[in-house]
């Protein structure tokens, strides 16, 4: 493992790394042999104690060209992480799953690209469905929900920039994120959710071989969403649909109306009171408690 300018491998104050039994570190050796392979998306896998920000690192290291596609960033702890809007991200040490990978569908209109940060959005809920028990939805454009005590918790996010003649899109999870350490009361984590299990290697391991796997079905037909099975398995999965919602839109403006559909480019669409269909590409959407 190589040491970058902007990371730690140790943690600080003389702790040990296994100062938190309930959150061992990741094995990044284990966590390389299993994802990195002859023929495979992932060409690198970095494991570092701590960073302001994995999409950062990427970035840096895309636009200098030191990065290869399939370059792959993890972080233990993250003090300086963005959200949509440039909200901060942070957590404990070793609490979640914060990662940034390098993408460069070159055989992809650009046009398309703003489909990533969804396709990723599914390939993780198929994960967490699958190796951790969880029932994982989508609020659009790029948050992970999961159900606390009956109520529906923001317990991740995905972030996609643009970096050179690529895409760096960037995953942050809530795994063992205990009720006195959210946050927000209105956050979540896995195990609030009730996770079988938290392990974070396998729920790692499970994200990047789902999202691998939808990359490269949505990269086979040039990224149309519709012929890849992208478009409506998102659908599916999307809690903002059939739910009445209010667009905050750029410039200070706002649009309320019903979720009715995500189009082939990515846009939420809203049928409004006057009878309108408005697509939404960028925005925070609210989702509105029934009248």
């Amino acid at each position: 493992m190589t040491s970058r300018n902007t990371a730690e491998h140790t943690t600080g104050g003389g702790r040990s790394r296994w100062s938190d039994l309930d959150r061992p570190p990741l094995n990044a050796a284990a966590l390389r042999r299993a994802l990195v392979r002859e023929g495979g998306l992932w060409t690198e896998l970095d494991v570092v104690q701590r960073t302001g920000s994995t999409n950062a690192d990427l970035v840096a290291r895309a636009e200098a060209g030191t990065a290869a596609e399939g370059a792959v960033v993890v972080a233990e702890e993250q003090t300086a992480g963005r959200g949509r809007l440039d909200r901060s991200w942070t957590a404990p040490a070793r609490s979640g799953l914060i990662f940034s990978v390098l993408l460069r569908p070159q055989e992809v209109p650009v046009a398309r690209w703003g489909w990533l940060p969804l396709l990723t959005g599914v390939a993780v809920a198929t994960a967490l469905s699958r190796a951790a028990g969880v029932d994982t939805a989508l609020k659009w454009p790029n948050d992970l929900l999961v159900t606390v005590g009956g109520e529906e918790r923001k317990a991740g996010g995905i972030l996609a920039e643009r970096a050179g003649d690529g895409v760096v899109v960037g995953v942050g999870i809530n795994v063992t994120l205990r009720a006195d350490e959210l946050p927000v009361p209105q956050a979540g984590s896995l195990v609030l959710a009730g996770a079988v299990n938290t392990d974070r290697d396998p729920l790692l391991r499970a994200v990047l071989r789902a999202l691998e796997d939808w990359y490269g079905r949505w990269r086979a037909t040039g990224g149309d969403p519709a012929a890849c099975g992208l478009q409506e398995t998102y659908a599916a999965g999307c809690a903002t649909l059939g739910r009445r919602v209010r667009a905050e839109l750029p410039g200070d403006r706002s649009l309320v109306g019903e979720a009715v559909a995500v189009d082939g480019d990515g846009r939420l669409v809203l049928a409004t009171d006057t009878g309108e269909r408005e697509p939404v590409g960028a925005g925070d959407i609210v989702h509105l408690r029934p009248a």
